[in-house]
């Protein structure tokens, strides 16, 4: 898979100005230079389709049925959140390791899981300092706590904006493999609304609405992952069940059809066959 990923974190776009903007950092810090450019515009609809049902599934009930939910829960519910996402995102990634042992060592995709284990790492941290932040303002006195209520604020914003690349990229696993990211989204939203489906707690929105709430969010990431997954298998001969070193020598689709869409002249992909003239992992 080469060492094509291993260059500067940020890859120069990180400046002091950007630090004016939560946003920008965010995108610099959660969506690294080493993660892969998408294949072609319809895996990164897809994808991004993904992140908004996510989404929107999950707040679409709150916004259009009564509003009925703690937004002051919000940071708590991020913290937790991350504490799950940097339990079941190594244990997902763990089994799919020992499904590739057939086709590979592990010791070729270390490196690739070291970075995703980082980028995992920073959000849990971020999402605990933000909340951090908070409480300390709430036990100082004025000054310190307006200082720390700013502080707080940016740190939350960054954690939004945040949470939103690595919905899309999740914790940059499609730089192990490509079939990851939908994977472990549908994993990772179905056991957080495991608790609610087992209680039939329906946040207090009714039977019909409260299991729109509780069932929308990874029953549409579900769904759209599966696309995703097909399309990369049919189009690109990239299965989830392959390890990845081995996918770029395996046979690929039988003369895929070219898309309109070809590569920038600074794409780092190089010639495979197998993935219709790309290298998957841009190594």
């Amino acid at each position: 898979m080469g060492n094509a990923h291993r260059r500067s974190w940020t890859d120069g776009s990180l400046t002091a100005r950007s630090f004016l903007l939560p946003h920008r950092v965010a995108r610099a810090v959660f969506h690294p230079a080493w993660i892969p450019e998408p294949l072609d515009p319809t895996v990164e609809r897809l994808k991004r389709a993904r992140v908004a049902a996510g989404f929107f599934a999950a707040l679409g009930v709150h916004f259009f049925v009564g509003a009925r939910l703690a937004w002051d829960d919000l940071p708590r519910n991020a913290a937790t959140a991350s504490a799950v996402l940097f339990c079941v995102t190594p244990l997902a990634t763990g089994a799919m390791l020992l499904v590739w042992r057939r086709g590979g060592t592990v010791r070729r995709l270390r490196a690739r899981l070291f970075d995703s284990l980082k980028l995992l790492s920073l959000f849990t941290a971020s999402a605990f300092v933000c909340i951090a932040l908070f409480a300390f303002g709430d036990m100082l006195g004025t000054l310190p706590k307006i200082v720390l209520s700013a502080l707080g604020l940016w740190t939350a914003f960054f954690v939004i904006a945040g949470a939103v690349r690595l919905t899309g990229n999740f914790f940059g696993t499609a730089a192990v493999h490509r079939c990851l990211p939908p994977l472990l989204a549908t994993v990772t939203t179905w056991l957080m609304a495991v608790p609610d489906i087992v209680t039939a707690d329906t946040h207090g929105l009714g039977r019909v609405p409260g299991a729109t709430f509780v069932l929308g969010a990874p029953v549409t990431v579900t769904a759209i992952a599966l696309l995703e997954t097909r399309r990369l298998r049919k189009r690109y001969g990239i299965r989830l069940t392959v390890h990845p070193a081995t996918l770029a020598s395996v046979p690929g689709p039988a003369q895929p059809t070219p898309g309109p869409w070809t590569p920038p002249a600074t794409s780092p992909y190089t010639r495979y066959s197998a993935h219709n003239g790309r290298n998957p992992y841009g190594g």
